[in-house]
């Protein structure tokens, strides 16, 4: 078993209270065993009573006064005791340079200064056996019972130290302790304020001035498939694997990432869904656009509530030589969409990819909605993220004659026929109105209510239902405290096809439409 391992490995098994046992010492337990009459043996070298606690930091010395004795004042228990006249930051900091040292131990490194505070233990070169051998040189250093998964729970230098403190100490005070914002109660009924944004769609649209430009000036974003993304020239036709239009709406260069900037290694990011790559950046300008510093916001109840449907990234990762480098799970997972966001930040709110299909954007913002209210978080990013890396919905629509040839949905219209197909992302930053006034943020709109449901067993599993229609808009009426009248415009579904549009049409006028001229 020990034959694998590099020299690192073996060291720090030497250093372990069960060091590995050279094949001499093996053959002969073995023989030993033969002569022993029990059911269960474990042949095995234990050294105790080793000097696990590696350097001490000078300060951490300084405050202990630490005498090599062998009588209670120093044990590992006095040693902690001995802390608590000190000064919290100096106290604090006596427990951080412990973990770095002792970090800087288990990793072979000369000084603690080769571990960064902030620094994620994963990304110093931590794996599962150095993280359980710093968990038990902490637990001799400090007598504290700590957990295996000690590294994994705190991952960062600073955050385990913390932990300990914690432990040792007692739970900061109240008054010492970071505060939210705002928000760790109820506020039913608030309005929700859209207080940033930031988009990417087809036109060259890269942010909400290019798409009022784009609406103001009437300009047409539908274009000829995309040539960099390796689909089949002949993809055009009739049959199956073919496609009835070559036009959609496309976003330019989905494949420019700057990994880096993300602390993301080129390897997995060529794993990522461009739904993940999208997300981080457009989330990150629209904090931005904000005016807020998004690093700023690491370990804060901001929620992240992302809409996506459709990531057929995983089929062309699953297919390729890529799919083997560990990295296509997390890489094609829809919940890591949203997560990914969440753990780059260092985001401690709600955290959720939301497929409800076409509504999915508009679900992901009455969820956010209903969070912020609720008091489970104190800021929210919220959107939509649609990406088409494989052409596999053109086909399946072309063989229910669902898409529209020229490429253009043509809503409501005589002349609808079929839905078109188009990318884009949108991502909102909110937060509850009274917290938006006090930090005197830029309010862009307003959301007063929302509401969701479900056709139920309607007449097949994608046709729409004009009944809970009309009940979802009452109930968001209801929501907002608004009524029909006041509502002077709707932004529709429209697919332009000749079995929904009549449904929402009816299920509008229904509502909306109640009462008017």
């Amino acid at each position: 078993m020990t034959s694998v391992m590099d020299r690192g490995a073996l060291e720090r098994l030497e250093r372990s209270s069960m060091p590995p046992i050279s094949v001499e010492q093996g053959l002969a337990l073995f023989d030993a065993a033969t002569g022993v009459d029990e059911a269960l043996l474990v042949p095995a070298r234990v050294v105790t009573n080793t000097a696990t606690t590696g350097m001490v930091p000078p300060l951490l010395r300084n405050l202990l006064r630490t005498r090599r004795t062998a009588t209670a004042g120093g044990t590992a228990a006095g040693v902690l005791q001995r802390l608590v006249d000190a000064r919290p930051a100096d106290r604090d900091r006596a427990i951080v340079d412990l973990v770095r040292a002792e970090a800087a131990a288990v990793l072979g490194h000369s000084t603690p200064a080769a571990i960064g505070v902030d620094k994620e233990f994963r990304s110093l070169g931590f794996d599962s056996l150095t993280s359980v051998e710093l968990r038990n040189r902490l637990s001799a250093a400090t007598g504290l019972s700590l957990p295996a998964t000690l590294v994994f729970d705190y991952p960062t230098p600073q955050a385990l130290a913390e932990y300990l403190v914690a432990e040792a100490f007692g739970s900061p005070s109240v008054a010492d302790e970071p505060q939210p914002p705002s928000g760790t109660g109820r506020h039913d009924g608030e309005a929700i304020a859209i207080v940033g944004i930031a988009c990417r769609f087809p036109g060259g649209v890269a942010g909400p001035e290019d798409l009022w430009e784009l609406v103001a000036a009437g300009r047409d974003a539908i274009t000829p498939f995309p040539t960099d993304r390796g689909w089949d020239e002949n993809l055009v036709g009739e049959g199956a694997g073919r496609s009835s239009t070559g036009q959609g709406g496309f976003i330019e260069g989905i494949a420019d990432f700057d990994a880096a900037f993300f602390g993301i290694s080129p390897r997995e990011a060529v794993s990522m869904d461009p739904h993940q790559r999208l997300v981080l950046e457009t989330s990150w300008e629209a904090l931005e656009r904000t005016g807020i510093d998004p690093v700023a916001l690491r370990g804060s109840r901001t929620g992240v509530y992302i809409g996506a449907s459709g990531q057929d990234y995983a089929h062309l990762m699953l297919n390729s030589e890529h799919a083997l480098e560990g990295y296509s799970g997390t890489g094609t997972s829809p919940s890591a969409i949203a997560g990914r966001l969440s753990y780059v930040l260092g985001l401690e709110g709600p955290s959720m990819t939301v497929d409800t299909a076409c509504s999915s954007a508009l679900v992901a913002l009455h969820l956010a909605a209903q969070a912020l209210r609720g008091g489970e978080c104190s800021l929210a990013l919220a959107g939509g993220v649609q990406v088409m890396s494989a052409p596999g919905a053109f086909m399946e629509f072309s063989l229910q004659s669902g898409l529209a040839p020229d490429g253009r949905c043509k809503a409501f219209s005589d002349s609808a026929d079929g839905t078109a197909w188009s990318e884009g992302i949108g991502v909102l930053v909110v937060e509850r109105m009274s917290d938006a006034v006090a930090a005197g943020h830029q309010v862009l709109a307003v959301v007063r209510g929302s509401a969701v449901n479900q056709d139920g067993a309607s007449n097949g599993l994608t046709a729409p239902n004009g009944p809970s229609q009309q009940r979802v808009i009452r109930q968001a009426l209801a929501s907002a405290g608004l009524t029909a009248a006041d509502v002077d415009t709707v932004e529709a579904h429209g697919t332009g096809t000749t079995l929904g549009d009549p449904i929402e049409a009816q299920a509008l006028l229904a509502t909306y439409g109640h009462d008017r001229p």
